[in-house]
């Protein structure tokens, strides 16, 4: 793939946006790049990008764009898979602005598009009333990409899809004219043009299109016929969804909501084989469930090998099942619904399945089922390697009575071609999804797939079934219209685009008129597609390919947006607070991915390299919640390694990466080190000189640092080693002193973690966050040696220290020693907890309020340390629902990270804390959370091992 040109933030269309509307303009090379792929195979650069504050900004752009001759791309959340949310034109991205709930009134909600469904329904919860149709990306997912689509999601088989509950669009034509597409609709020549299409063209819908709820190929010409609008079916609303961006921009659309149903009862049914599932749905439908969601073997297997998953699926098992239906039942009280699961079983039964049913009845395990249907996708997609299950048939559906021998026949179909298919989700309605596995950089397996492609549609055309079943059809699938449709129809298509968009500007290509679906100049790996000559810093040999790996690691991001989120996970803070596709992790994703294969300038260590990590807190979320599992924080080193490579460390990077190293001769000297704060003017001369934000304090140094020494205690038989950590040894030591004296009251024989000479063992962190990989390495191979000589459990109190054993001392010297010392690393509490051996606690009444650092998060450990607390009799433990708290080591103490700093812990951290009353008491295991606390609340907040030390 050849480099994508240079900036043209100079140009006309730039200017103009620029002068004329509120918005933000991005026309950068890098900016672009992030715009230019979607959750498809294709890459398409834009123009440029426009992020719209208002509609008045909508309707400006397309003036301009008019005048200009330049296409308009109306994007939502950018998790379309089929290549309609990619285009080269001028983008429009609604998501950061253009997301209010507008209205409601009785059933009828009116939004602006870029609203997620997620904070849709959110904001409904107050009303009693929801908006029913949940495609799997519903936190992410936009209200207006829901409607461009003609989104489903599992409940279709209740509520029916997008077409069936909007009730009205606000619609911007390409002549700038504006209309309100609904029922009774004046009777313009538009409408006029529109109702005599219907009526000539009524004979041939009614042959043509497919008897299937799952049909959202091409326009939705039904609503325009006599019969249509006899049976109340008429709207022009349905016209407009499903178009893709291509016959309108909706400013708003009023939605129909439904009551919400408070219970839920789900049944896991287990099968011996895919084909018994596929016999038993047309079964399992007749006792009237809100949904029955298919799990495959590949699927499972898949969520096995993901950590966050792998309890989950293991709960949901009976022996080892090839398939599962997921079926649930909804309502208002619970006995109806547990009534239905007896039914399941029942039925179960009778299909010769006895005993085969999980019962998810508590709204825990319940969460994390949906948890893992949701992210179907992502499970598939976390295969390593160029080898990736390829969405291009996988939206085909059937009637419930074909669908046995239709998967039957097209599982013949991937073994004639030498693939497999992995299948999941709506067996309710027949729309199963299925991904053959294929390498789109290999020109035969593009072949391949055009060849799957075509014999698949044959089936589905055999069986009188819908070719495009719920994504839309986008690029792979607007080809196919005439061979499912008839040219007449398509013909038909073509005239509804011209009576909206004579001159194609709207999402030129897409519904109508498309490329070729296996056009490879459309492709994310093109035929030039290829990695520039880089050597990492860091170990990627887990991932296959060039650069040791790291492309493969980087190409991981499928660009499905899971990382949009605004749940109470911990990814991602940074967009959290920007809502700017740079400042997210697939933002981030791509802009490396083009930086490693020379399509935007500058390389990895480059200056759009280096400003799409600006923000990034290495968090480690997207470790963990990435379902393909995006490691953006190792990343990160990467950059800035890269970044020191070509202009040397920064003098305030070099002073704090050096500090385990200096942190002792502070200490020794606190009245000196600590002169920064106590001192006028000094904080602001430290602002000027290093970056360091003159509002915030610093650490202070103390006179009583921890010594090694102190961490010999307990006669116990079982040995475990403390590993002190520069900011509790130096800090806050009487951290690691109640440490010392929990561990020996629970029956172990503590010692110290010393290598050879008189300074202390270091992580490497700090040089870490530097990018100074060879220094962290240096301290990581003397680390290992020190520890190498004992089994014992490694014992650490701060996360981002004790995790960089667990985790980073693998990619820095990967290998057996780092390996088993990463296995035996744990957090004080996590270890107490996992190993059952807290010792006895006195009573403390309180209630503790607890914040997980992002890391403890990451990596699983934050349970255990709530459970642990929650062993201390009479203390009422309250987990915090917060992402990161904004301090992120160094990162909250730079000037020009302040404000975003703030922005984070404001989001839900420090509410939450505001909010608890004075005498209960602030519990956050990271350094870094317990200042940023301090510094924005007052509040002084204890580690956890603290709060056990009080209940000795």
């Amino acid at each position: 793939m050849n480099a994508m040109p240079a900036q043209i933030g100079d140009s006309r269309l730039a200017q103009r946006l620029q002068r004329e509307t509120e918005g933000e303009v991005l026309f950068t090379p890098a900016d672009r790049g992030r715009y230019a792929t979607d959750a498809s195979i294709y890459q398409v650069e834009p123009i440029g990008v426009l992020v719209p504050k208002t509609a008045a900004d909508v309707e400006a752009a397309m003036a301009i764009c008019r005048e200009e001759g330049v296409p308009v791309l109306p994007r939502g959340g950018g998790t379309s898979q089929c290549g309609q949310t990619v285009n080269r034109a001028l983008v429009l991205d609604c998501t950061k602005h253009l997301r209010r709930v507008l209205n409601v009134e009785g059933d009828t909600a009116r939004v602006e598009p870029g609203i997620t469904l997620g904070a849709l329904n959110e904001a409904l919860k107050p009303s009693g009333k929801f908006f029913p149709v949940d495609p799997s990306t519903w936190a992410r997912c936009t209200i207006g990409g829901m409607a461009g689509n003609n989104s489903c999601g599992s409940k279709s088989i209740r509520y029916g899809l997008m077409a069936d509950n909007v009730r009205a669009i606000d619609g911007i034509l390409a002549d700038g004219s504006r209309h309100i597409f609904g029922e009774g609709l004046p009777n313009t020549d538009l409408v006029a043009r529109l109702h005599a299409l219907g009526e000539r063209e009524a004979a041939e819908i009614a042959e043509r299109f497919p008897e299937q709820l799952r049909r959202v190929g091409g326009y939705n010409l039904d609503a325009l016929t006599p019969a249509a609008r006899a049976a109340g079916r008429g709207n022009l609303a349905r016209l407009l969804v499903g178009s893709e961006g291509t016959l309108a921009f909706s400013a708003a659309l009023d939605l129909k909501l439904w009551p919400i149903k408070p219970r839920k009862m789900v049944g896991i049914c287990q099968f011996p084989s895919f084909r018994r599932a596929m016999e038993a749905s047309k079964h399992l439908v007749t006792l009237d469930p809100e949904a029955v969601e298919l799990v495959d073997r590949t699927m499972i297997e898949l969520g096995r090998s993901i950590p966050i998953y792998r309890p989950i699926i293991e709960r949901m098992l009976i022996g080892e099942p090839d398939s599962l239906l997921i079926v649930e039942f909804h309502g208002h009280e619970d006995g109806p619904l547990l009534a239905a699961l007896d039914r399941l079983e029942e039925m179960m039964g009778d299909l010769g399945l006895p005993g085969m049913v999980v019962r998810a009845t508590d709204a825990g395990f319940q969460a994390e089922v949906a948890e893992v249907r949701e992210a179907g996708l992502n499970i598939m997609m976390s295969m390593k390697g160029d080898a990736k299950p390829v969405s291009f048939i996988e939206d085909a559906a059937v009637s419930l009575e074909d669908l046995p021998d239709y998967t039957e026949r097209l599982t013949s179909v991937f073994d004639k071609h030498g693939v497999k298919g992995t299948w999941y989700a709506h067996a309710s309605v027949g729309c199963l999804h299925v991904r053959p596995v294929l390498n789109m950089k290999d020109g035969s397996d593009v072949r391949r797939m055009r060849e799957i492609a075509e014999e698949c549609f044959a089936l589905v055309r055999e069986y009188k079934g819908s070719h495009s079943g719920e994504h839309g059809d986008g690029i792979v699938r607007s080809e196919f219209h005439e061979s499912m449709f008839g040219p007449r129809i398509v013909r038909a298509f073509e005239a509804v685009k011209d009576e909206f968009d004579p001159n194609g500007l709207l999402n030129p290509g897409r519904v109508v008129r498309p490329p070729r679906m296996d056009d490879r100049s459309l492709f994310r790996y093109g035929p030039d597609y290829a990695a520039l000559p880089v050597t990492p810093a860091l170990d990627w040999s887990a991932w296959p390919g060039p650069q040791r790996g790291l492309l493969g690691a980087v190409e991981m991001c499928n660009n499905n947006g899971t990382c949009r989120k605004f749940d109470a996970n911990v990814m991602c803070p940074s967009y959290r607070v920007t809502r700017e596709e740079q400042h997210l992790t697939r933002g981030r994703a791509n802009t490396l991915r083009l930086a490693l294969t020379g399509q935007i300038p500058g390389g990895i260590g480059g200056e759009a390299a280096q400003e799409a990590m600006s923000l990034c807190v290495s968090c480690k979320g997207c470790k963990r919640e990435c379902p393909t599992g995006v490691d953006m924080a190792r990343m990160k080193i990467e950059v800035l390694a890269a970044r020191n490579a070509r202009q040397g460390v920064p003098l305030k990077d070099k002073l704090i990466a050096t500090l385990p190293r200096w942190a002792g001769m502070a200490s020794a000297v606190p009245f000196l080190a600590n002169l920064r704060d106590t001192l006028p003017g000094l904080a602001k001369l430290s602002e000027k000189l290093l970056g360091l934000s003159a509002e915030r304090s610093l650490p202070r140094f103390r006179r009583d640092a921890f010594r090694d020494g102190e961490a010999r205690a307990g006669g116990g038989t079982k040995e475990v080693i403390l590993f002190a950590d520069t900011f509790n040894r130096h800090f806050e030591p009487e951290n690691l002193r109640a440490a010392v004296r929990v561990l020996a009251a629970a029956g172990y024989n503590v010692k110290p973690a010393q290598g050879e000479g008189s300074r202390p063992l270091c992580c490497g962190r700090t040089y870490l966050a530097a990018g100074m990989v060879d220094e962290a390495r240096a301290e990581a191979r003397r680390t290992l040696a020190a520890l190498a000589g004992s089994d014992a459990p490694v014992l650490g109190l701060e996360p981002s220290c004790l995790m960089t054993l667990r985790d980073e001392f693998t990619a820095l010297l990967p290998g057996a020693e780092s390996e088993a010392l990463s296995s035996r690393a744990f957090l004080a509490t996590e270890f107490l907890e996992k190993e059952g051996t807290l010792p006895a606690l006195k009573p403390v009444a309180a209630a503790a309020h607890i914040h997980g650092h992002c890391h403890q998060k990451a990596f699983g450990a934050f349970p255990a340390a709530v459970k642990a607390l929650r062993r201390v009799p009479g203390m009422e433990v309250k987990p915090i629902a917060s992402s990161c708290c904004g301090m992120a080591g160094a990162f909250g103490y730079e000037a020009k990270n302040i404000e975003a700093s703030k922005a984070m812990a404001e989001l839900s951290l420090l509410p939450a804390v505001r909010a608890a009353p004075q005498g209960d008491i602030i519990v956050a295991d990271g350094t870094s959370c317990r200042h940023q606390i301090q510094d924005l609340s007052g509040r002084e907040a204890l580690h956890s091992i603290r709060v056990l030390e009080r209940g000795l």
